[in-house]
């Protein structure tokens, strides 16, 4: 009797043995389940926010589009590109822009240019068989299709057609020119009144502005031109006429070149000696290399007396001992 009663009170013990057991493995898992769970997700965060890092934010260009109608009938499309990297305001040399012609149903690819040294890329086209729209307009797309730093970017333009001629006039010692704004949309020549023509003689860097006029109801208007401009070196001169930024129209030009100017030669001579030369007269050269003389050898001869002066330094007396 007394070892059934032990055998059932050690049973009694094993199973609360395995009770406890099984509650601590009910514990623990689940703890551990849920550390490699926040451990994972943990890993997962670290290794996106180090792609994150690893992967360079894209720059945003930026594409200046104008278009130019020029006097031969041709159109020139002109794009800038340019972006901000660490707050200065830089061009984008060596990248390729696509123009395009925008109908009704689809999009035509005129060409493409790449960018100068100064970002700009110009395509000249000529405008006959450009298809205009019901009004007559020109609606073109500039595209740059950006690459491993650069986002993509794009610039429009709808302008009508229009020409602008430029005719010399010279009357005795007056000279000018006769300017004529003309729309073209319609399909036949259309005088423009009420329009301000600037007109500029061609230089190295921008044009000189040296006159404007506003055209009448038959599109014209008459600039005198100044007496003596430079010129070449057989004194012709390039005149420009400009129709600027027009809402309509957008910009303008038609040139000519006439030999109403001073001839200026263009071969390399030497110039005089003069004081805002590179080389200045010969008595201020030799004024100068006097003072210069002079300052420089005061410092020479301080500095030799210095050193002779060291040398003639009095020597201490030896101790004379009494014999």
């Amino acid at each position: 009797m007394k070892q059934i009663i032990k055998w059932m009170n050690s049973s009694d013990s094993l199973k609360s043995l395995w009770v406890s057991f099984g509650l601590l493995i009910l514990l623990i898992f689940p703890a551990t389940l849920l550390a490699q769970k926040d451990s994972a997700m943990s890993d997962s965060a670290k290794a996106t926010e180090v792609v994150a890092e690893e992967t360079p934010a894209l720059l945003s260009p930026a594409l200046d589009f104008i278009t130019v109608q020029k006097g031969d009938n041709t159109i020139d499309l002109k794009a800038a590109l340019r972006t901000k990297f660490k707050g200065s305001s830089i061009v984008l040399p060596y990248l390729k822009v696509k123009f395009l012609l925008v109908t009704d149903t689809a999009e035509k690819e005129i060409g493409f240019a790449i960018t100068n040294l100064n970002g700009k890329a110009v395509l000249n086209c000529k405008a006959e068989g450009l298809q205009t729209d019901k009004e007559g307009k020109l609606h073109f797309k500039a595209v740059f299709s950006g690459n491993k730093s650069l986002e993509a970017t794009e610039g429009e333009m709808t302008i009508k057609r229009a020409r602008l001629e430029i005719t010399p006039v010279k009357e005795d010692s007056l000279l000018t020119v006769k300017v004529k704004l003309i729309d073209l949309g319609t399909g036949t020549e259309t005088p423009v009144d009420k329009a301000t023509l600037g007109v500029f003689v061609k230089r190295m860097f921008n044009p000189q502005k040296i006159g404007e006029g506003t055209t009448d109801e038959t599109g014209e208007a008459v600039v005198e031109i100044p007496q003596k401009l430079p010129g070449d070196a057989k004194g012709n001169i390039n005149l420009l006429v400009r129709l600027d930024e027009n809402e309509l129209y957008g910009n303008l030009e038609a040139s000519v070149a006439q030999p109403w100017g001073v001839p200026v030669s263009d071969k390399i001579v030497e110039q005089p000696r003069a004081l805002w030369s590179a080389h200045p007269p010969i008595w201020m050269l030799v004024t100068f290399i006097i003072l210069m003389v002079a300052v420089w050898g005061h410092y020479i001869v301080i500095v030799f007396e210095l050193f002779r002066l060291r040398k003639e330094e009095p020597h201490p007396v030896e101790s004379v001992t009494n014999p």
